[in-house]
């Protein structure tokens, strides 16, 4: 099916890692989807990001600089090697002139990018900007965003917690969760082991996932990048062998299978997850999910069959819950039950649906100065329905 009306879209994609499978993490695919979404839809969209990454035009124009570590050890997802701050800005100032030319190559920027500058964009150069919060507030960001009040932007966030942490710093943001492709994230048979996946890096946890299965007896699998190699090598690989087990980062297809062959899925955050898609993802296969109750994470969820959330920390809480839902991860019948749920909470084209219509808005019409001065003219939108 074609929009109704099609755009000259510019998406913006975080330039730490290329955007291709196996995804670095949930926000590199969460932009993969979009583009294939969208141009699904006929819309003329291009993609700036890393070099490597998928949907790439020939103009290297819009191929952002990733950072480079000489020493992999010192490999991080939060931290920069010096100098790339710079490197980055100057690629920015590149796209501005490109985005800014008297051509106006694009009708809308959708800007998934950690960096102020596209923010920036929609002041300095009158270009229409939505930005999407995937992440807790950010100062440059949030700096740039007071910047911008009477300028063509609109930020929305991937969470209602996300968006009353960045409300708390001045910044009102437009609710619209992350959706999965429920086709390709497709339901699976279940089976014996546990699994978690996700980026392999502190604030994720995965090494409480592993102790939940050790003391619950339970053999698990964990699938992901490794974001950070000191954490892996403290962590992770003292607790490998015997019923724990590291398959590396998949592809999708691989993942949905491993997903969709285990009994229970276990997110372990262990900082203030913006949303927590893997959750949503594991829903979707059939595969039940224990969580810790942190961020975001609660909302993706909240009244969902075959789910559970406990005390951010508690192993024991954990291991209990993730060991009786695992009884329903081999039921045929609570499978479906909980894909069901999942693809009417969250699949993919709902989502992009609206925040398509957020795009074609913004594209049209001056933004005023708070997201609820603006709620009468987009209330036909549905702006802020979540599915909860």
């Amino acid at each position: 099916m074609r929009a109704l009306e099609t755009l000259r879209i510019l998406v913006i994609a975080p330039a730490r890692h290329a955007v291709r499978q196996p995804h670095a993490g949930g926000l590199e695919a969460a932009v993969w989807d979009r583009v294939r979404w969208l141009r699904g839809r006929g819309h003329e969209v291009t993609l700036a990001a890393a070099a490597g990454s998928d949907f790439l035009g020939p103009s290297s124009a819009f191929t952002l600089p990733s950072p480079a570590w000489d020493d992999p050890a010192s490999l991080s997802d939060t931290a920069y090697p010096d100098g790339y701050p710079l490197v980055l800005e100057r690629a920015m100032d590149r796209l501005l002139r490109v985005v800014g030319s008297p051509s106006r190559p694009f009708d809308v920027v959708d800007n998934h990018s950690l960096d102020p500058a596209p923010i920036l964009w929609s002041r300095d150069a009158g270009v229409p900007v939505v930005t999407t919060l995937h992440t807790p507030p950010l100062p440059g960001m949030v700096a740039a965003g007071r910047a911008v009040h009477d300028a063509p932007h609109r930020f929305v966030a991937v969470s209602g917690h996300t968006a009353r942490a960045w409300s708390a710093e001045g910044i009102d943001a437009f609710v619209f969760p992350n959706g999965v492709d429920t086709d390709r994230w497709s339901r699976g048979r279940g089976g014996a082991s546990w699994v978690w996946f996700g980026r392999i890096v502190p604030e994720k946890a995965p090494h409480l996932a592993m102790d939940a299965a050790r003391r619950a007896g339970a053999h698990i699998v964990l699938a992901g990048r490794v974001g950070d190699v000191a954490y892996f090598d403290r962590e992770i690989a003292p607790r490998l062998g015997g019923g724990a087990q590291y398959v590396g980062p998949l592809r999708q297809p691989e993942l949905c299978a491993l997903v969709g062959g285990s009994a229970v899925a276990l997110v372990t955050p262990v900082w203030e997850e913006p949303f927590g898609l893997v959750g949503a993802e594991a829903l979707s296969t059939g595969t039940p999910v224990v969580a810790f109750a942190e961020g975001g994470v609660p909302e993706v969820l909240h009244g969902l069959p075959g789910t559970a959330v406990v005390p951010p920390g508690d192993v024991d809480a954990l291991a209990l819950a993730a060991s009786e839902l695992a009884l329903l991860g081999t039921d045929p019948p609570s499978r479906r039950q909980v894909r069901r749920a999942a693809v009417r909470r969250h699949a993919l084209s709902r989502r992009h649906r609206d925040v398509e219509r957020v795009l074609a808005f913004t594209a049209k019409a001056p933004v005023p100065q708070t997201a609820a001065e603006s709620a009468p003219a987009l209330a036909a939108f549905d702006l802020r329905a979540t599915g909860l």
